[in-house]
C-alpha cells in the first residue's frame, strides 16, 4: 500500500498512482545529505531516481517498474545496476510501497582484483610526459599510490590538508565543505619523499594561477586520464598502495586505517588497536621508506 498522501485508484494488482510531486524526492535527497554523503553521490542517487520517474511519468506502478530494471539491467554492469536498485529501493519504501522490499539485485559478479605494478605508474607517468599539465598529473599518481587514497579525496583535496614538510596528508570528513569520506569519519594518511617532491613542484606551478581553480578537479583529471594510452586510472592508485604495501609485508590492521576502511566486524580494530598519528607514522615510514625507489 502507498502512504496516504498518494490516492490510489484501483485496487488492482497494476494499480496506477498519482503523480509523484517532487518535493518527496527532496525530502529523500535532503534525508541522504544529512547522511553525510558526499554531493557526488548523492547527485547520482538523485539522478537514478529521476531516471526511473522519468520512465514511469513520475507514477507509482509495479508493473512498469518492473519493466524499468529489467530493461537497464540489460544495459548496465552488474555493479552500477546494484546500486541503482538499491537507491529506487530504497526511495519506493520510504513512500510507503511495501511491494519494493520484493525487488532484489543479483549478487555481485565474482571480482578478479587487477595487479598494479610500478611499471605501470612509470608507463602512464611518461605518456603525459609532454602534457601542459604534467606536473598535476604526477602529484596526483605519486600521492594516489603512496597514501592509499580514494580517488573522490583526491579531488576533495585542498592546500591545507597538505603538509609538506612532515609528509602528512590530512582526509576530512566535512561536507559542508565538500568534503567527505566513505566512512564520514575523518583520518591522516602519508606520502613518501617522492611523491612531495612532485607536490612541491606541482603546488608551485598551481599556486602562479594557470587556469586551475582547485588542486585536483575531477572533471579536469577524468578529462585528462581518458586518453586511451592511459594504463592506469586514479582509482587504481589506491590499489596499488594496497598491493605494494603488502608486498613490503607491512601490517594489514594499519593499511585499513590508514586506507579508510570500514572497521565494522573488525573486533580488534573497534576495540583493541588504538595507533597515535605518530605510531602510524612511524610503521608507514618503516614499510614505504623506500617506495620511492620503485616508482
Amino acid at each position: 500500500m502507498g502512504l496516504l498522501r498518494f490516492e490510489r485508484k484501483s485496487m488492482a494488482p497494476e494499480a496506477v498512482f498519482s503523480p509523484v510531486e517532487k518535493k518527496y524526492l527532496d525530502e529523500f535527497i535532503k534525508l541522504r545529505e544529512i547522511e553525510g554523503l558526499s554531493d557526488t553521490w548523492v547527485y547520482q542517487i538523485r539522478s537514478f531516481i529521476t531516471d526511473y520517474l522519468d520512465y514511469n511519468n513520475w507514477k507509482i506502478e509495479k508493473e512498469k517498474t518492473l519493466n524499468y530494471f529489467t530493461i537497464i539491467q540489460k544495459k548496465q554492469a552488474t555493479t552500477t545496476y546494484r546500486k541503482r536498485v538499491y537507491q529506487i529501493r530504497k526511495f519506493l519504501s520510504y513512500l510507503g510501497f511495501e511491494w519494493a522490499t520484493q525487488i532484489n539485485p543479483p549478487p555481485e559478479p565474482l571480482y578478479i582484483p587487477k595487479r598494479i605494478s610500478s611499471d605501470a605508474i612509470q608507463e602512464t607517468l611518461s605518456n603525459y610526459q609532454n602534457n601542459e599539465y604534467y606536473l598535476q598529473v604526477k602529484a596526483i599518481i605519486l600521492l594516489g599510490s603512496t597514501s592509499g587514497m580514494r580517488a573522490e579525496e583526491l579531488y576533495q583535496l585542498t592546500l591545507d590538508d597538505i603538509d609538506l614538510n612532515n609528509k602528512i596528508v590530512r582526509i576530512n570528513h566535512n561536507p559542508t565543505n565538500g568534503q567527505s569520506t566513505k566512512t564520514k569519519q575523518s583520518r591522516v594518511s602519508f606520502f613518501t619523499d617522492d611523491a612531495r617532491n612532485a607536490l612541491t613542484e606541482y603546488i608551485e606551478f598551481y599556486q602562479q594561477n594557470n587556469g586551475l581553480k582547485c588542486l585536483f578537479s575531477q572533471s579536469h583529471i577524468e578529462r585528462l586520464f581518458r586518453d586511451k594510452n592511459v594504463v592506469i586510472r586514479v582509482k587504481e592508485l589506491r590499489k596499488y598502495f594496497s598491493q605494494e604495501w603488502d608486498r613490503r609485508g607491512g601490517p594489514t590492521s594499519i593499511k585499513k586505517i590508514l586506507m579508510g576502511h570500514s572497521m565494522r566486524g573488525d573486533v580488534d580494530l573497534m576495540h583493541y588497536n588504538c595507533q597515535s598519528e605518530e605510531d602510524l607514522k612511524k610503521i608507514y615510514d618503516k614499510v614505504m621508506g623506500g617506495a620511492s625507489s620503485s616508482i
